[in-house]
């Protein structure tokens, strides 16, 4: 797989004619993550646009509910043509394995990702807001553990757990981090952040870097470089 294909640009936009400018815009672009805010403003159009341009499609939708919701969501989602699509590892053992139940139905199943904890998550969040008694990085791997055991494909990551993850969970269980953030760039919201190529050689498959690209003042030129520094 080559560097241009390891790495999701998130179409974080709000509409459809701001979503097709951007996909215009970087055409270069062979691997893009369709969210919450433009499913919810869109629906599947904007899905339909990515198949018509033969582009892979991250779908993050997060599904987080009981097992028969889980399941019923992640098969109308396969019949999108989807290639990742993504549950939270929270929602349970019952509703994972209804999700890896659901999607073998379709004639192409897309990857399920479990997600293990936001990366605008800390560990001061975790230990005082959510109440968890774990480590962070100790979570973040249980939630994987229980997504593999599952029948998951992978789990969604913080750059900074891939690597224990990777190790643990095996070269085949998909690893996709987001919270990536070149040297060069702003964190945002970000909590657990660290550079394209750390996350790469931590044993990440997929990067997903949405804001250093897409907010830049030239998304190409934030594109080339990000590709340019990952493939020294």
């Amino acid at each position: 797989m080559s560097i241009v294909d390891k790495i999701i640009v998130p179409l974080d936009v709000s509409t459809e004619q701001a979503a097709i400018a951007l996909l215009d815009r970087l055409p270069q672009v062979t691997f893009w993550k369709v969210g919450l805010e433009l499913y919810v403003a869109t629906g599947p159009t904007i899905l339909k646009h990515l198949k018509e341009r033969q582009k892979k499609i991250f779908l993050d939708l997060k599904f987080h509910d009981i097992p028969n919701t889980v399941a019923g969501a992640c098969r109308s989602a396969s019949e999108y043509g989807v290639d990742l699509l993504t549950v939270h590892a929270t929602a349970g053992k019952n509703a994972l394995k209804a999700a890896t139940e659901a999607v073998q139905q379709s004639p192409s199943p897309p990857q399920l990702l479990a997600i293990t904890l936001l990366t605008s998550l800390n560990a001061r969040d975790l230990a005082f807001d959510l109440k968890i008694p774990l480590e962070l990085p100790e979570y973040a791997l249980q939630m994987a553990l229980l997504a593999k055991d599952s029948g998951i494909n992978g789990a969604v990551c913080s750059p900074q757990e891939v690597g224990q993850l990777r190790q643990v969970c095996g070269q085949d269980f998909i690893l996709v981090c987001p919270g990536v953030r070149p040297t060069w760039s702003q964190t945002g919201d970000q909590s657990r952040v660290t550079t394209p190529k750390q996350a790469l050689e931590a044993g990440a498959d997929y990067l997903v870097i949405g804001r250093p690209i897409t907010m830049s003042n030239d998304p190409v030129m934030a594109w080339n470089r990000i590709i340019d520094e990952v493939s020294v």
